[in-house]
């Protein structure tokens, strides 16, 4: 289902491919990653970005792994590509606060792409960020309905929360917003956003949130597996069966482009974004 329903067109400023897809490890290779982006069945470019790195920083070395799944555009999901991971990084209390950090520079990217004077704003998305710290601790946040699932022991947990009209409904209409429910549509703020939380939205944003909830937790030898993804995918497949998915796959590249391959052969009509990284136990 698409994110946004609106009227008129959508820009986009450049083109991408249809499909994208790669891996990599950490410095001393006990973690792998993979990722597979699929463009979707709509009439619209590719609004999926993603990222998935190691970088050292001092002694530590931090993997960063995300998905942006844009509407209206590509423009806000390119900018949080660029800049988010940045901006925490960036956050004086970074090694202090990491919740604080995480919060604070969510909040600071999203009112930089409100300022920009081009359309920048007016177009949204959604964003699930992953902190790996020196292989040991894992921070998770996000806005909107992208998602992150951790798998431990083989057990699913979902270490994000999806922002949905119906679920922060109060929130919405103390805002001034409303939330519709046309038959045969998912419910959406205003008639038009299926999410309660995103980045940008010029036009709705007096009605949405844009602060994330962010879970941590530790990486022991009973986790194996972590699923970053766009809606596309977890509108078809539960968190359990992606895990099931991706853990019978040693590469994580292979497990990642069969889980996008699987929500296509399900039918999903969105864009499908993945990232698994997977843990050497």
């Amino acid at each position: 289902m698409n994110k946004l329903c609106c009227f008129g067109g959508s820009q986009h400023v450049g083109g991408r491919s249809s499909s994208s897809s790669g891996k990599g490890k950490s410095h001393e290779g006990s973690v792998n990653y993979g990722f597979s982006l699929i463009k979707g069945k709509a009439n619209h470019p590719m609004e999926d970005y993603h990222v998935a790195k190691f970088v050292q920083i001092q002694e530590h070395e931090l993997g960063l792994f995300a998905i942006y799944d844009g509407h209206l555009g590509d423009g806000v999901p390119a900018y949080l590509q660029k800049h988010l991971f940045s901006n925490i990084l960036n956050e004086e209390e970074f090694w202090v606060d990491l919740n604080r950090s995480i919060s604070k520079a969510y909040e600071r990217t999203d009112q930089a792409i409100l300022s920009h004077d081009s359309d920048l704003g007016r177009g949204g998305s959604t964003a699930v960020t992953a902190i790996l710290i020196n292989g040991q601790r894992l921070w998770v946040a996000n806005v909107g309905d992208s998602r992150a699932v951790l798998s431990r022991g083989g057990q699913a947990i979902q270490m994000s929360t999806d922002h949905e009209p119906n679920t922060e409904r109060g929130s919405i209409e103390h805002r001034g917003g409303f939330v519709s429910n046309m038959p045969g549509d998912v419910p959406r703020v205003n008639g038009q956003l299926a999410v309660s939380r995103a980045f940008g939205d010029r036009n709705l944003k007096s009605h949405l949130r844009s602060d994330p909830d962010i879970q941590d937790t530790i990486i022991d030898n009973n986790v194996d597996i972590l699923i970053l993804a766009s809606d596309g995918l977890w509108k078809v497949v539960s968190n359990q069966e992606a895990v099931d998915i991706a853990r019978k796959i040693k590469d994580p590249l292979k497990a990642a482009k069969q889980l996008t391959a699987e929500a296509v052969r399900r039918d999903s009509k969105d864009d499908i974004s993945c990232v698994v990284v997977r843990f050497r136990r």
